[in-house]
């Protein structure tokens, strides 16, 4: 009974996991309890201990709530203080309670919280409300007398030490705790790797043995199947097992499989010999009868008929019936089959076998010399070549088709198809041979062809012609189209012009009134007069600086909008190196002070002292990445170095720069770096490293982006590597443009204008910037007493459209002792020149209405008497454009708002000193 029993391989594995899963059941079940225990000392930390932290901060902090309300309601009497006192006065007696309940079991820290409940209570009744009492009493010299004394200090002080004390026990405590979970963390590891050896022992021990009795059965398998596939074996002989398993099932189908291929090799053989026999026949009508003789044969037929694809007398395609098997003479068969038609049309049609079982008994029957009888069993198959069906075969039976025989016909009718067009192909090449003998005949009919085709030759010419001329036709849309992208590259620079316009105009808009902003703040922050206290004469600075700020944004926005439209003069001339770095050590020096940060400047000693290139911008360039690093770096080191770029750098970096003095100036900080997939962003316009830095540091995002390209216009380009946390590091290669190389030039957005006009228009930009560099740069020369005495008291025409602008001109020139007149637009300047007389210099507006500047210094310029008059034009806008205007209408001379009132009282001397001269 035992031996019968399947005791299979799925038995023998699921008895081994279940072993193994009891076994590890119990070990998690032991460490499952440690783990529990584990998680509630976890939880106990988490819970209480976090939470006493959090009370004593919060405690701490309603001590310092109440501090600096005080504090702040004493000095400033502003009740907006009295919120953060009145609301840590309620609220911190209720934090109290619940960290006194959390720590009822240390006896000492509830000694030491006592002692902080004991200090916020003497605190408030000591010193908090009387103080604030004496505030609203306003009680001066109470208040006074507090704050010499201070009594509050000595109880914050004692305070402070008891939150410390209570925070260290409390650290203690944790730390303690926690390394108790530590311990018992290495208890549960031990475990762990017990339980995991002991049930990898055991599922080891399992695996050896039911794998050995599986390998040992497919073992005896592996050997019968190569003895039965070697050439010499016998395909009869079969595979005999003891096992009850699944190994037992698997012979069974090894064996079937051997029975499936006896099977196929007697097909195949069979098809093989079909094939062979037939494959030289020439003639259809004997290879048909061959065939469907042969095939009823090897199937057990009693009768069969095959049928060939032809084609009637009216072209119709049909099956024809080509030779029978057991059909005597005057038989009532069908002769033909259309497509569709029957079962032979059908299977025609549909390209597929049908079988048919119980035939009706009016069906044809099968007769003998001992008489006849009908058949039973009825299979119809198609043969097809190149997918189109040749011939159909129907075969007819007293017993049933098997599997084995309906396979042995679909195979033979797979290539009885190639046969039958090889025949039909050998026929057809014997009529083409006798038909050879008629082409004479036909050539002359073939001529009359020719004819034929020669006259469509000339229709198709005619037919090309027409198509000339739909081409000459696509040629003028495409002409048209051709315009259209001119006109719309025209509107391109239209939009260019009208942008460049835009900008003019909101430089003008913001300028204006950040000309009066920052001449006002300039007084006030000077504070001559001695009538602000250093609270406010701090307030105006503030003022002052945030408008500058405003103004350095202007600039940048403006200098991005000149490079992208192209409009960027770049004035190749001799720079020092020397004077560059030192310029910037001293730029920065005082901004390292103030952050407490080491500045150091390093100049390689095989840099060139003198070096060709736009200096202007290349200063602009290495300010704005010195001022990032000042700005993302909180402790740490700015370092600017300046060396000649390695041959090695110049090929992978500028290589149209090989064999040429290339200059590297790198800027390295210790900031706060920038991630890898951030640095291409931040050289966007109004783009950080990311969304927090701009909020946290502030600023605009043009200074790299307006960096990058004003290093493309030098003919240069800048690298970055940075680190998040560690810093970064700016490399900025720019070639040196010697005269020879180069020479003098205007490079508009990277274009060289070689004409004399551009060249005139640089030397002119080069002395225009290193005007003003030696003004931005240089201190002022102070003028001399008899000059001083030569403009006192001299009349100015300020004209202006915006009353904030005169107010700040007039109080900043009255101040020098000059006698300020007004008007409000060109022809109010007009009327004034005609009515006061002795105006020895017009400050004029451009922007105006009524009459603008322009049209104003023209008309001033065309009265004989106002011919030399000074006139300094005054404008918000800031394009290149706008001075060459202000020039060509008249004017003596130009500064853009918002105005520098140390240039313009410069500026202002000179030319009446030039009038006074006269």
């Amino acid at each position: 009974m035992f031996k019968k029993l399947k005791w299979g391989i799925r038995a023998k594995i699921i008895f081994g996991y279940t072993v193994v899963i009891l076994f590890l059941t119990i070990a998690i079940l032991l460490v499952g309890s440690q783990l529990t225990a584990l998680q509630k000392e976890i939880d106990y930390i988490a819970d209480h201990d976090i939470e006493v932290h959090d009370l004593t901060n919060r405690l701490e902090r309603h001590m310092l709530n109440l501090e600096t309300g005080q504090r702040g309601y004493m000095i400033t009497g502003r009740n907006s203080y009295l919120e953060p006192y009145n609301r840590s006065k309620s609220n911190w007696e209720q934090d109290y309670n619940l960290l006194h309940s959390l720590i009822g079991d240390n006896e000492k820290q509830q000694i030491t919280l006592e002692a902080i409940k004991a200090g916020f209570v003497e605190w408030i009744s000591t010193v908090g409300d009387p103080s604030i009492a004496m505030k609203e009493q306003q009680n001066d010299e109470g208040v006074a007398s507090f704050f010499i004394t201070d009594p509050g200090k000595r109880i914050v002080d004692q305070s402070r030490e008891k939150f410390s004390s209570f925070r260290s026990e409390e650290r203690a405590l944790t730390n303690a705790r926690t390394e108790s979970l530590g311990q018992q963390n290495m208890w549960l590891q031990i475990t762990l790797y017990t339980a995991l050896v002991i049930v990898s022992a055991l599922a080891l021990a399992i695996a050896f043995t039911v794998s050995g009795s599986i390998v040992r059965a497919i073992r005896e398998i592996n050997n019968a199947v190569r003895l039965m596939a070697s050439p010499e074996g016998d395909m009869s002989s079969r595979i005999t097992v003891n096992t009850r398993d699944e190994i037992y099932e698997l012979v069974n189908s090894t064996n079937g499989l051997l029975d499936n291929v006896e099977q196929s090799q007697w097909l195949q053989v069979k098809v093989t010999e079909l094939i062979s026999e037939h494959q030289s026949e020439t003639d259809i009508t004997g290879l048909s009868q061959s065939f469907v003789n042969r095939i009823s044969e090897l199937l057990d037929a009693s009768y069969g008929v095959l049928y060939l694809r032809k084609r009637n007398k009216n072209g119709d395609e049909m099956m024809v019936r080509q030779a029978a098997y057991a059909i005597p003479a005057g038989s009532q068969a069908p002769e033909a089959f259309a497509f569709g038609e029957g079962l032979v049309g059908q299977a025609a049609k549909d390209k597929r076998i049908f079988q048919i079982s119980d035939v009706p008994s009016h069906y044809y029957r099968i007769t003998s010399g001992l008489g006849e009888s009908q058949p039973q069993h009825l299979i119809v198959a198609p043969s097809c070549f190149e997918n189109e069906v040749v011939a159909i075969v129907e075969l007819a039976s007293f017993m049933p088709f098997n599997e084995q025989e309906r396979e042995l016909l679909s195979k033979t009718m797979e290539s009885f198809g190639a046969i039958i067009n090889s025949a039909a192909s050998r026929q057809e090449i014997e009529e083409l041979l006798q038909e050879s003998q008629t082409l004479t005949e036909e050539l002359q009919s073939q001529s009359e062809e020719l004819q034929a085709q020669q006259e469509e030759m000339r229709v198709t010419n005619e037919q090309l012609e027409e198509q000339n001329r739909l081409a000459e036709l696509k040629s003028q849309e495409l002409e048209k189209i051709s315009k259209a992208l001119e006109a719309n590259a025209e509107q391109l620079k239209q939009s260019s012009r009208y942008k460049s316009e835009f900008l003019a105009n909101i430089s003008h808009e913001l300028r204006t009134p950040l000309n009066s902003m920052l001449i006002l703040s300039q007084i006030l922050s000077e504070n001559q007069s001695n009538h602000l206290d250093k609270d406010e004469q701090k307030y105006a600075t503030v003022i002052h600086s945030a408008g500058e700020d405003l103004l350095n944004l202007i600039n940048d926005i403006l200098d991005l909008s000149k490079v992208e439209a192209g409009k960027l003069d770049i004035v190749m001339e001799e720079m020092s190196v020397t004077e560059l770095t030192s310029l910037l050590m001293h730029q920065f020096e005082k901004t390292s002070e103030q952050k407490a940060l080491d500045f150091h400047v390093e100049v390689a000693p095989d840099s060139d002292e003198i070096f060709y290139t736009d200096s202007q911008r290349l200063h602009q360039i290495m300010k704005n990445l010195l001022s990032n690093a000042f700005k993302f770096t909180e402790q740490g080191s700015v370092t600017f170095a300046v060396r000649k770029a390695k041959e090695e750098e110049i090929q992978t970096h500028l290589p149209t720069q090989a064999g040429r003095t290339v200059l590297a100036l790198r800027v390295t900080d210790t900031g706060i770096g920038i991630a890898k997939d951030k640095q291409a962003l931040i050289f966007e316009a109004f783009q950080q490293a990311d969304g927090t830095t701009s909020r946290k540091y502030g600023g605009t995002g043009l200074g790299l982006s307006i960096c990058r390209e004003l290093t493309t216009l030098l003919g240069g380009t800048m690298t970055i590597k940075s680190e998040p946390d560690e810093g970064s590091t700016f490399t900025v290669y720019i070639p040196s443009m010697e005269p020879n190389y180069e020479g003098q030039r205007q490079v508009a957005a990277g274009e060289q204008l070689a004409t004399a006009q551009s060249n005139a228009a640089v030397s002119q930009e080069s002395e225009e910037r290193n005007l003003s560099r030696k003004q931005a740069n240089e201190p002022m020369e102070e003028p001399q007493e008899e000059e001083l005495s030569t403009i006192e008291g001299l009349q100015v025409l300020v004209v202006d459209d915006d009353e904030r602008n005169i107010f700040a001109l007039t109080n900043s020139l009255e101040r020098e002792g000059l006698r300020i007149h007004a008007a409000r637009n060109g022809q109010e300047a007009l009327d004034a020149l005609a009515t006061e007389q002795g105006i020895a210099l017009v400050l004029m507006d451009i922007m105006m209405p009524v009459m603008d500047g322009y049209t104003a210094i023209r008309k001033i310029r065309e009265q004989p008497e106002h011919v030399n008059l000074p006139i300094i034009a005054l404008t918000a806008k800031a394009m290149k454009e706008d001075r060459d205007r202000c020039l060509e209408a008249g004017a003596s001379d130009y500064i853009s708002k918002p105005v520098d009132l140390r240039r313009l009282l410069s500026m202002i001397r000179v030319w009446l000193s030039k009038q006074a001269g006269r």
